[in-house]
């Protein structure tokens, strides 16, 4: 009886012994066969680019230069936007990517406390980075990983560098924007008026209006019969131009007028073209696409941690009717 207990006692040790090195053997080969660099195995990265001013010149080559750069980066990559700066619809869809738990989110900037909420806690909550494109808004106030897109401020300061240089140093001139100024729009002005400051016989008429045609036509109305001297016309909201010389050419020719805008506007170039505007501010939209999605890719990836906060600079210069300087 106990030699049975003692062999029964053995087999069990053996069976034991035989799982436990098949099992330690199956381990090694499993190690074994994972790649050396985990970082550089496959992944499925997923960015959406978000506008409020879907399909139209500017943003379609913003959406053109991401895709590009999106294919090289074998990332995946949807545009979402909204039609005729539908605030409410914009937002919306910030919070469906959010809530999508997509790898990363480039957006127009929206000056905003809804906007900036989104940014700064739902976004950041999930771990979702957000760089802005071409529309920034303050750091300090979104969180935003990094900015990609024309110094505004610059922006300003070349419109009305040209306008001095065609119009002279004295003169009447409007600025239209909006009645609640984004923060792009508000660099813009300060650089404007930071180069108009400068000559004591240019006077500065600052306009602010809503956002419908019918209110930028109706403050275009207002402005003409207040200041009938005026000499020049800046749209930091490039969308107003359009309305703008259309209630300017009902009463008189915009030929007398020196009128400059900024080509994110929705006609700023067929404008430009038809001779209706003196200058454009012309900048790199289809760069801003691509190198938004190369400096996300570059956080997801761990290449570059922290992203520069101040932003990454594209290029902007005049371009006139006559053609580019």
């Amino acid at each position: 009886m106990r030699k049975k207990v003692v062999l029964i006692l053995v087999a069990l040790i053996v069976v034991f012994t035989y799982m436990t090195v098949m099992s330690a053997v199956k381990a090694f080969r499993s190690t074994s066969d994972m790649p050396a660099n985990l970082s550089s195995a496959p992944a499925s990265i997923r960015l959406v680019l978000i506008t409020q001013e879907l399909d139209t010149p500017f943003w379609n080559q913003v959406g053109q230069g991401a895709m590009q750069q999106a294919r090289k980066e074998n990332a995946q990559l949807e545009v979402w936007g909204s039609y005729g700066n539908n605030k409410d619809a914009f937002l919306k869809k910030m919070e469906v990517a959010i809530h999508s738990k997509v790898d990363g989110i480039i957006v127009q900037g929206l000056d905003n406390e809804e906007f900036k909420e989104l940014t700064k806690i739902k976004a950041a909550f999930y771990g979702i980075p957000v760089i802005t494109v071409a529309n920034d808004v303050p750091v300090e106030e979104s969180l935003r990983k990094t900015y990609v897109g024309s110094d505004q401020y610059l922006a300003g300061e070349i419109v009305a560098s040209r306008l001095i240089e065609e119009m002279g140093t004295s003169g009447e001139v409007v600025i239209l924007g909006d009645q609640q100024q984004a923060f792009y729009q508000k660099e813009r002005l300060a650089g404007i008026q930071d180069i108009l400051g400068k000559y004591p016989n240019i006077s500065m008429i600052v306009k602010e209006t809503a956002d419908t045609k019918e209110q930028v036509i109706a403050t275009t109305q207002r402005v003409m019969n207040e200041v009938p001297s005026a000499t020049a016309f800046i749209t930091i909201n490039a969308n107003y131009t359009g309305p703008m010389i259309q209630e300017i050419e009902r009463r008189t020719q915009v030929i007398p007028y020196y009128i400059y805008t900024f080509d994110d506007g929705v006609e700023s170039t067929s404008l430009l073209a038809q001779g209706k505007l003196d200058g454009v501010l012309g900048q790199e939209p289809e760069k801003m696409g691509s190198e938004s999605v190369k400096r996300m890719m570059e956080w997801i990836s761990g290449k570059t941690v922290p992203l520069d906060s101040n932003g990454y600079l594209t290029e902007a210069r005049m371009i006139e009717a006559k053609g580019e300087e």
